[in-house]
C-alpha cells in the first residue's frame, strides 16, 4: 500500500509540473502561482523525513497517505485553475470536499494526541470530532475571505487575482462541502498523522495552538482588509 500511495503521489506532482508548464505556457499567471504553491506544500512532508533522517537516522513516520492526499488536491485545484472550475460544474465541489476532509484529518489526528496528553482536560471523542467540524469550517471562512482579498487586489492593481471568487451563493456550497469533508473524517476516524503525532505530543501540541492563532489572526486581517475595501 505504501508503494501504492508513493506512486501516486509521484503521479499527482507529475501532473501538477505538467499543468505548471501549461499555465506559463497559456501566461497563466494565477494557475501559475497556485501550481508551483500545491507542488511545493505537496513535497514538504517528503522533504521533512528525508531531513530528519539524513540528520538523526531516524524517520519522523508520516503517513504517505500525507503527501499523496496533498498531491491529489493539489493537481486537482491546479488543473482547475485552467478552466473546469468554470465548465465543470462538480469540480469546485470535489476539490472543497477533498482540501475540507484534508484539513480535518489533520486537525483531527492533532486533537486525538493532544486530548490523550491534555495536563488538565482530556478531550472526549464527540469533543474532537465537534473541534475538528467546526476548525475546518474556520479555516474554509479564512480561505473565502482570501479570495476576496485576492479579487480586490486585482481589481487595485489591474491583474488577475491568483484566487477566483465566485459570488456569495458559492462561498456558502464551498463551505458546505468543507464540512462535508471534515464530518466523513470524523465519522470514519481518519487520523492520518497519529502515529507520528504519538511519538512528539509536545510538538503536536504547540503546532494546533499555534496554527489555530495563526488562523484566527489571518482571518481577522483578512476581513479587516475586505471591510476597508468595501467601504473604500
Amino acid at each position: 500500500m505504501s508503494e501504492l500511495l508513493l506512486g501516486g503521489t509521484a503521479a499527482f506532482l507529475v501532473g501538477t509540473l505538467l499543468i505548471l508548464l501549461r499555465a506559463y505556457r497559456q501566461d497563466n499567471i494565477p494557475a501559475v502561482v497556485n501550481a508551483v504553491f500545491s507542488f511545493v506544500v505537496a513535497v514538504v512532508p517528503l522533504l521533512v523525513e528525508g531531513a530528519v533522517w539524513l540528520r538523526t537516522g531516524q524517520r519522523v513516520g508520516v503517513a504517505p497517505a500525507l503527501p499523496f492526499w496533498l498531491a491529489a488536491v493539489g493537481c486537482l485545484h491546479s488543473y482547475g485553475m485552467l478552466g473546469p472550475y468554470d465548465t465543470v460544474w462538480w469540480w469546485d465541489h470535489l476539490t472543497h470536499t477533498m482540501a475540507g476532509a484534508l484539513v480535518a484529518a489533520l486537525v483531527y489526528s492533532g486533537l486525538v494526541v493532544a486530548g490523550q496528553h491534555a495536563d488538565v482536560v482530556e478531550l472526549s471523542t464527540a469533543a474532537v470530532g465537534g473541534l475538528t467540524v467546526f476548525f475546518t469550517f474556520v479555516v474554509g471562512i479564512v480561505w473565502e475571505l482570501g479570495e476576496l482579498v485576492a479579487r480586490a487586489a486585482g481589481e487595485r492593481y489591474d491583474v488577475e487575482p491568483v484566487l477566483v471568487y465566485y459570488g456569495w451563493r458559492d462561498t456558502a456550497l464551498d463551505l458546505v462541502f468543507d464540512i462535508v469533508g471534515a464530518l466523513a473524517v470524523v465519522a470514519f476516524d481518519v487520523g492520518i498523522l497519529v502515529p507520528a503525532a504519538e511519538r512528539f505530543p509536545r510538538v503536536t501540541t504547540t503546532l494546533l495552538l499555534g496554527g489555530g492563532v495563526v488562523v484566527v489572526v489571518g482571518g481577522v486581517l483578512l476581513a479587516l482588509v475586505v471591510l476597508y475595501e468595501a467601504a473604500a
